[in-house]
This record gives structure tokens, C-alpha cells and sequence, in this order.
């Protein structure tokens, strides 16, 4: 059987015999093509967009990157990534970025990846194409850090992917670093990927047994080896072959010699955003603050189920599968996105906002200011200010020069630890009743560490007020959360962890009134971490617990992967036939 080969080098196309189709689509095509995907909004998605792509030579971008100023090589720039729990927010896996049709593709994705860093910290990658080759550059650390003046010249084309990755216990990995770039018998192919596949492990063991060699720890390789097996000759129908094998969340973007090729997962449960530059460039994200920041303007999302392809005839729309009901992930909503981006349709600034604005509707409380747990807090800590009538003030300042700590010898010692990314500002906080604002509690340590601080700088009431529902599951669809044991309001009430991390009063946002806030558009999200109901169920014996315990590919042998794996919630009748509790204590 095939075995895909990864390559972080330069890698040049196979000569294909595959003759160039006259249409996009041949009809004599091995495998007839899935029904249109029909959509409200878009009355047809199997078309064609016209104009072809008439990039400018001259692209105000380059003037950014001057040739005497370059940013610090990796290898000189060590991201502090040492994990502790006082960083235990749930973590996003990553940030995609796919750009055809400009001449400064790779400078344009360096800098959507700036803008997407957020959703990523400790990996960033860009592939570019160029005379038919693909040519790649990845590595360990910040954007700023991989990347400098003479990598990005490295990379010329007027294609592009770019990606950048979280990980958790340990070194990051290099090897696990996209994008990933794999030769195969009719081509080389790049694919970046935000998401997590629920039935990797599964199929890895069967392409294992068929002779296939794996090279990474990574769900996104067993993409490239199916696509490499596939029966099919044109390259978009080895896609489309391979996607209907997985099961879980992806949104992607792949690269060929002439091609760039986006595709979400039936259930949409990862954004993936469309935009187009001024020279005609097509652009995909996962945010809309990336396209914002090189001036692309947003068009629409990628619609679950769909594949983008877009090439020298334009732009080429197909369904993927047989969609159902999207579950769009609620938590980049409340926490992932930045503010200022549209996720799903909906702006991230106005859900947060709206969150604290229930919040004081429903859990209001005697109080002297309104401040937050920056920075994901600060929007709906302005809302509940705003609602409740009271003043918003700066009572935490959050460092943003420090990264993950790593200092483990004693407890007392970890415990500076959130010393070192929030300053309480005595001054704002003395004498007062305080309500801090957070947009999530996982395990419950950040948050007795934050109320103790308040209270020894001199608040003398402490409310604490949650923009989102308890969360009381693992996602196994691209998000970092802790093992459902491990959430503190798995295992507690709001009373309970009330007292455990020392608050006068605490509420979270009700998960009746999230969902009549969404109004229509609420049955389109997914709320397992929330609920326990599993759209996609994990049936698989174990679950990939992303990034924790996986091997770095570079030492550790292959059963060490064991260690980064879960069991699975085969059975979840009894989370199902519960409803959530009341998130709300009355003071």
C-alpha cells in the first residue's frame, strides 16, 4: 500500500500522466459528484467565479519587510512553554490561512498568521508554490519567531498556506508543525488543518496494516495518506474520497502545484472564512480578523460540507457530503475568537457583550465596580457594567510579555505564577465590592488564585460572574480541555465551587438564556462541553486528548502516543438525560 512521505523540505511535483480535463469537473469522472450543496444564502454553490486573478507586481506588503530588519531567528528566541495550571483556559488547536492569487502570498500569510496567533502559540508554518514546487518553512515558537526576512524569501509564489498550532505538556513538536507537505505518485500536495479527528486512531491502524509509514503523531497525516491511496485521479475527488472517511472536525486548506483547495466538515464544528483582495486574490481564514488585517474583504464562510477550489479558472464550489444539522462550536464565541472578528455570521464583540449583559439581568449583586480577567473577559465585563449601571475599571492588568510559566518546585512558588501575568491595581480595588468578570471556569485553580488576589489587595467583596455555561465535558472536535474528571464543575456544584475558590457569590451564564440569545441560529451550535451531548459521538475505545502526552515524533517511541489518549464516552445516557444545573446562585 501507498505510504505518504512528509517532508519539511522543498518538494518537487511528480511528473503526472494525468491529462489536464477540459472542465473542472469531467463527467467521466470515477466517482459521480456528491448532490449541490443548497444554502439559503447561496442560491447555487456548484458554480464557477470569474474573473481570473490578475495580481498586481507591485504590493504594498513588501514595503513591511525591509532587507536590513529581521526578526529573531527560533533558535536564538526560546518560547517559554513549560506547562502549569495556572494556565488552564480550554486551548484552540490552531489557525489556518490559504491564499491564491497574489504575488506576496507567503508575506501575506506571515502576517494573517499575526493576526490568527491567538489560536496558537507554540508552532507556525507557511508552504508556498513556485514554478509547480512546493516549498516549505516551519518551526517551534511565536510567528515572529520562526519566521524573518530571509525564511520569507524563501518562499515565492503567488500561492500559499500558512498555519500556526498549540500544544500542551513538554517541547512542542517539530515534527507535528504544519503545514505538512507529501509527495505521491501524481504530485506533491500541503495541507494545514484546525481541528481533531475522532476516528484517527482507527484509521491509522488500518493504513498501518495496508503498509502505510507514518512520520508524525498527527490526525492531519492520515488525511494525506488517504488522499495519496485514493482511486481517483483528479485531485479534488481524492479530497472529497478521503474527507468521507473521517469523522469529527476539520476545516482545512491544501495546496498543489496549481491549486488551492478549502474544505470544512459536514457539522462546521471549526470557522473557516472566504475573502478577496482588491487584486482579485482569494484568501481563506479562520477568522475574519486575519482577512481584515491584509485588507482583504470578507465574502462568506466556507459552508459546512463544502470544498472550495480555486485555480486559474476561478473559484469552483461542491458539496462535500450529505450535511446535517451544523454544530458550530460556541466556544469561539466566548472565548477563542478575537472580538473584533465575525464568527459564524454573528460578531464576537456583541455575543460577549450580550453574556454580561444577561449576567447582570439575571445574577445581579450589590457591588461598587465592574472589572474583568483580562484579556477575554474585558467585553463582557463592559456589557454587565453597562446593563447594571455600574462603573467598569481596570482592576487586573495583564502582562502580555510573559509566556506560559514553568516554574514547578513548589506549590507557593506556582503560585506567583499568575502574579506574573495579573497585576491587581490596589488602588481601584481597596475598600470596594468588586464583581470580576471571566468568560470560563475549567479546573477552578486560576480562579481561587485571582479572588485571593483580589482580596489581598484590599476588595472587600469578591462576586465572581462566568460568561458561559459550566462546562462539564471534554471536546474531542479541536479544542485543548482537561479530561470531564478533571472539570471542576463536573465534579461540583456552583456552591460547592463557590467555596472552593473563595468568592462571595458566583454565577454563571445560564444555558437556557445562551441559547434563547441565539435565538434561531441556536440549534446550529454545539454545546457538548456544556450538556455532555456529543453530535459526532467518540466511539472509538480511546479519544485523542489533543496535544497532551503525544509523542514529539523526534524521541519517544510509538507507544508513548498511548499516554495522550482518553477513554472515550461510549455511553452518554446519563449526560444526555440530564439537564444543566442552575447556573445562577441569588445573593
Amino acid at each position: 500500500m501507498a505510504a505518504t512521505k512528509l517532508s519539511t523540505l522543498s518538494t518537487s511535483p511528480s511528473p503526472s500522466s494525468l491529462s489536464k480535463p477540459t472542465t473542472p469537473f469531467p463527467l467521466s469522472s470515477p466517482k459521480p459528484l456528491p448532490k449541490p450543496f443548497s444554502h439559503p444564502k447561496l442560491p447555487s454553490l456548484i458554480h464557477t467565479q470569474k474573473p481570473l486573478f490578475a495580481a498586481s507586481s507591485k504590493n504594498p506588503i513588501s514595503d513591511i519587510f525591509l532587507p536590513n530588519k529581521t526578526c529573531p531567528d527560533a533558535q536564538n528566541s526560546p518560547t517559554l512553554s513549560l506547562h502549569d495550571d495556572d494556565d488552564e483556559k480550554p486551548r484552540e488547536e490552531c489557525g489556518v490561512v490559504g491564499i491564491y492569487g497574489d504575488p506576496e502570498a507567503s508575506r501575506l500569510s506571515y502576517l494573517a498568521l499575526h493576526a490568527l496567533q491567538h489560536r496558537g502559540q507554540e508552532g507556525a508554518g507557511i508552504v508556498s508554490v513556485h514554478n509547480d514546487v512546493l516549498q516549505s518553512v516551519t518551526g517551534v515558537g511565536l510567528v515572529s519567531e520562526v519566521f524573518n526576512e530571509s525564511k520569507l524569501d524563501q518562499l515565492p509564489g503567488d500561492i500559499a498556506i500558512g498555519h500556526v498550532r498549540y500544544s500542551t505538556a513538554g517541547s512542542s513538536m517539530l515534527k507535528n508543525v504544519q503545514p505538512f507537505v507529501a509527495g505521491y505518485r501524481f504530485g506533491s500536495v500541503g495541507v494545514a488543518h484546525n481541528g481533531n479527528l475522532v476516528n484517527y486512531k482507527a484509521l491509522r491502524n488500518k493504513l498501518e496494516d495496508n503498509g502505510s509509514i507514518f512520520n508524525t503523531t498527527s490526525d492531519t497525516e492520515v488525511v494525506l495518506h488517504l488522499i495519496a491511496i485514493s482511486k481517483h485521479r483528479p485531485f479534488l475527488l481524492r479530497i472529497v474520497d478521503a474527507c468521507e472517511q473521517l469523522q469529527g472536525a476539520y476545516s482545512m486548506v491544501f495546496v498543489t502545484k496549481d491549486k488551492l483547495v478549502a474544505v470544512r466538515d459536514p457539522y462546521g464544528f471549526r470557522p473557516l472564512v472566504m475573502g478577496r483582495r482588491s487584486n482579485g486574490a482569494v484568501v481563506f481564514a479562520s477568522e475574519t480578523c486575519a482577512l481584515d488585517l491584509i485588507e482583504a474583504t470578507y465574502e462568506r464562510e466556507v459552508f459546512p460540507g463544502e470544498v472550495v477550489v480555486v485555480d486559474k479558472d476561478g473559484v469552483q464550489s461542491l458539496c462535500l457530503m450529505a450535511h446535517p444539522q451544523p454544530k458550530q462550536c460556541i466556544f469561539e464565541h466566548i472565548y477563542f475568537a478575537l472580538p473584533n472578528s465575525v464568527i459564524y455570521g454573528r460578531s464576537v464583540y456583541d455575543s460577549r457583550r450580550a453574556f454580561g449583559e444577561i449576567l447582570a439581568t439575571e445574577a445581579p449583586v450589590d457591588c461598587d465596580i465592574v472589572i474583568s480577567v483580562p484579556d477575554s473577559g474585558n467585553v463582557a465585563a463592559r456589557g454587565y457594567a453597562s446593563k447594571a449601571g455600574v462603573p467598569f475599571e481596570q482592576g487586573l492588568l495583564r502582562s502580555h510579555y510573559v509566556g506560559r510559566t514553568f516554574i514547578q518546585p513548589s506549590q507557593k512558588i506556582r503560585d506567583l505564577g499568575v502574579r506574573l501575568k495579573l497585576h491587581p491595581v490596589e488602588a481601584v480595588l481597596k475598600g470596594k465590592r468588586v464583581v470580576v468578570v471571566d468568560d470560563s471556569i475549567v479546573r477552578g485553580t486560576t480562579s481561587s488564585k485571582i479572588v485571593r488576589l483580589l482580596k489581598e489587595s484590599g476588595a472587600k467583596e469578591v462576586h465572581m460572574r462566568i460568561a458561559s455555561p459550566p462546562i462539564i465535558a471534554s471536546c474531542y472536535y479541536g479544542v485543548d480541555t482537561p479530561s470531564s474528571e478533571e472539570l471542576i464543575s463536573n465534579r461540583m456544584s456552583v456552591e460547592e465551587i463557590r467555596k472552593f475558590i473563595g468568592s462571595d457569590s458566583l454565577a454563571f451564564l445560564p444555558f437556557e438564556s445562551l441559547k434563547k440569545y441565539l435565538a434561531e441560529d441556536s440549534p446550529n451550535f454545539c454545546y457538548a462541553c456544556f450538556s455532555g451531548k456529543y453530535p459526532v459521538e467518540p466511539r472509538e475505545l480511546k479519544v485523542k486528548r489533543v496535544g497532551d502526552f503525544v509523542d514529539d515524533g523526534l524521541n519517544g517511541s510509538l507507544e508513548s502516543i498511548d499516554g495522550g489518549w482518553v477513554q472515550a464516552n461510549t455511553s452518554q445516557k446519563e449526560a444526555t438525560d440530564k439537564e444543566p444545573e442552575d447556573s445562577v446562585i441569588k445573593v
